[in-house]
């Protein structure tokens, strides 16, 4: 295997590891950021307040793009995987 298969592979599991976890990320990074200004502006400092808004907006939009991430995990697999042979020279 030379060091441009390697290289190769790597990028691309990086860009799935991105694209799979990336709308969890943003949707819970804006419902951080949504609870943390209605904290600011009305002075209520809840820790749990915080967490439970986050909880369940990372569980719709799994629920939302988990075909999606499911899909992107699988091509990826089955593009690794039917290419074994190759990988072995």
């Amino acid at each position: 295997m030379t060091a441009e298969t390697v290289i190769s592979l790597a990028e691309n599991g990086v860009w799935t590891v991105f694209l799979v976890a990336g709308p969890l990320l943003v949707v819970a990074l804006l419902l951080g950021f949504g609870v943390a200004i209605f904290q600011a502006t009305t002075q209520i400092q809840e820790q749990t307040l915080a967490f439970i808004p986050k909880i369940l907006g990372v569980l719709a939009a799994l629920v939302i793009f988990g075909p999606w991430m499911l899909q992107m995990l699988t091509d990826f697999t089955y593009q690794i995987l039917s290419n074994l042979t190759e990988y072995t020279r």
